[in-house]
């Protein structure tokens, strides 16, 4: 994207440098920037990596973007080959600069959104794993799963034909603003459990909060596990009115682990889709493995 898509889309304001410029990879740390990178000042609790904006032109940055720093003549007559675009709201500015990107890929790019109480994060990396196998795919690295980590995934997009994409939330509406820049084509719900109880209430709480990935998919596609208890019931409340593909063991689900065979650092079982039964090798010992391979 060039300098005068991320001002329109940031209503940023250009100090120095040229409106056309592209910028072409984004990093918010400047121990591991690279040259030509766009660098991005967050601000934490506890600092503000605006300030460190000359240390990111010293270390090759084409480009910054912060907000709330004063330039003396000198500093713009020091940097006046490079690019300073200030913002409002860095963090605010990363979720619009990442929806446009996201944007560009148009609602045919694949993107699978995955969420749950737990292992979201494995369940990521095994959907990735398969994908990649016929497709050039993006996943969220770690569990860069939240206002930060999910704008920075999106802005990593080059020439990827799938993204698989990790949300994680504490609260309410956090998923919402995530799913509205990542616009999933599929979203998968791993389980309902109990983390972050004490913020949402209950359990029905954090299915709702976790349902808010519906929000950013314009035509929802939802894969559950349907062992989950909260996620059974939610299948068999609303699947006349959603699509859903269901994975499961214990209850009868669109795909089903079957002839069971459990070590202890691997498992084998079987499946069978559309008439057609498959065997299946997952290399990690545990239940909740057979059920992230069902699901991928």
């Amino acid at each position: 994207m060039k300098v005068k898509d991320i001002i329109r889309e940031t209503k940023g304001k250009l100090i120095i440098g040229n409106i056309e410029s592209e910028c072409d990879s984004f990093c918010k740390d400047t121990r591991i920037l690279k040259p030509e990178d766009t660098y991005i000042g967050i601000k934490g609790e506890n600092f503000d990596g605006s300030t460190l904006w000359e240390q990111a032109f010293e270390k090759g940055a084409k480009a910054v973007i912060i907000q709330n720093i004063n330039f003396s003549k000198n500093d713009l007559e020091k940097w006046k080959n490079k690019i300073i675009i200030e913002v409002e709201d860095t963090i605010e500015a990363i979720a619009k600069i990442a929806t446009y990107k996201r944007n560009l890929q148009g609602k045919d790019f694949q993107v699978v959104g995955v969420t749950g109480s737990v292992g979201k994060t494995s369940t990521k990396d095994v959907i990735a794993s398969v994908l990649s196998k016929k497709y050039k795919t993006l996943k969220t690295e770690g569990n860069n799963n939240n206002n930060i980590g999910l704008p920075f995934t999106i802005l990593n997009l080059k020439d990827h034909e799938a993204a698989v994409i990790e949300m994680g939330m504490n609260h309410f509406n956090e998923i919402s603003l995530l799913t509205k820049i990542a616009k999933p084509t599929i979203s998968v719900i791993t389980n309902i459990g109990t983390s972050h109880i004490g913020n949402l209430g209950s359990r029905q709480n954090i299915l709702k909060a976790k349902l808010e990935i519906l929000e950013g998919m314009t035509k929802p596609l939802l894969v559950l596990n349907n062992d989950n208890d909260m996620l059974h019931d939610y299948y068999e409340k609303n699947k006349e009115n959603i699509k859903m593909i269901t994975y499961g063991i214990e209850n009868k689900s669109d795909l089903m682990a079957n002839d069971i065979i459990k070590k202890e650092n691997e498992s084998i079982f079987s499946y069978e889709y559309n008439k057609k039964k498959y065997k299946v090798k997952v290399p990690v010992g545990g239940e909740h493995f057979i059920l992230n391979s069902l699901c991928a």
